[in-house]
């Protein structure tokens, strides 16, 4: 597998957008304790389901640019959005020195029927494109396990090379726990002479309830050894967390022996278990 872009592995961090302003100001002691740690390329900030948290997606970028140590890539995505909204949105980000962005489809909400302008994640990179030129670097989302909706994986893998060749800079994966999915992924990218950074999406794991949730939504497999340990320690979170953290950080040591070009940490808005992993690494 020949992944390797660039000699130094690139580390990025994800965060959501708080609700509430104590919230707020955890994210901000958060990010100041990854940016210390592990000094990220950038951190993402993610949008909501339809659009549902745009504003606070844009007021989140606007707090955490305000460490100017750090470089933010907000998510945009063109479900619930119009053109103008989207082409408005580029503009506000463009004004606060954003030149980076993770550019998807987007999740519809749940029972709620939308007509939009721009339907799939192709289409709203070329937008980008289209009004900005060259002025953002671009992410787009890559499924090594396959897109949940997808009707096969021959279609998911077209459509994943539809929007990385509508303008993308790299791609950055759900996240797995099996790395043949991912290195059978770059290698078919590969194939296809797509020749952009695949960076793999890691999710700690803190949580089985919520990680089993997570991923049975998302069509992220969870291997039954890991699976079957987890459901032994659900009664006892030290042990669960303690588990999961030399799972992950195994997963990413092979990640970048196998050449990766670099790690994407889904942080769920806490630095405790990536800084354990970190520390592993």
């Amino acid at each position: 597998m020949s992944t390797d872009h660039n000699s130094k592995p690139v580390f990025s961090c994800e965060f959501f957008p708080p609700r509430t302003d104590v919230g707020m100001e955890k994210l901000i002691a958060t990010q100041q304790q990854l940016q210390n740690t592990i000094s990220p390329a950038f951190f993402s900030v993610t949008f909501g389901a339809g659009g549902t948290t745009r504003d606070r997606t844009l007021e989140t970028v606007r707090q955490l640019r305000s460490d100017e140590s750090s470089i933010i890539a907000p998510h945009i995505s063109c479900i619930g959005s119009s053109k103008q909204q989207l082409e408005e949105l580029l503009n506000q980000y463009m004004a606060l020195g954003i030149n980076r962005l993770v550019t998807l489809r987007g999740d519809m909400p749940e029972g709620v029927e939308q007509v939009n302008e721009l339907n799939h994640a192709n289409e709203l990179v070329a937008f980008v494109r289209e009004k900005t030129g060259d002025h953002f670097y671009i992410e787009v989302a890559a499924y090594p396990e396959y897109h949940p909706e997808s009707a096969s994986p021959n279609a998911d893998f077209e459509h994943f090379l539809n929007k990385a060749r509508a303008g993308a800079d790299s791609a950055i994966t759900q996240y797995f726990y099996n790395i043949d999915a991912y290195t059978r992924f770059v290698e078919k990218c590969e194939q296809a002479q797509l020749d952009i950074p695949i960076v793999p999406g890691i999710m700690p794991i803190i949580n089985y309830a919520n990680l089993i949730r997570f991923s049975d939504n998302c069509g992220a497999e969870i291997p039954r050894w890991i699976r079957l340990q987890l459901a032994a320690y659900e009664n006892d979170p030290d042990s669960l967390r303690d588990f999961g953290t030399d799972v992950v950080a195994r997963l990413c040591q092979q990640l970048l022996e196998a050449g990766a070009p670099g790690l994407h940490f889904y942080t769920l808005n806490q630095s405790e278990a990536i800084l354990k992993i970190w520390d592993r690494l």
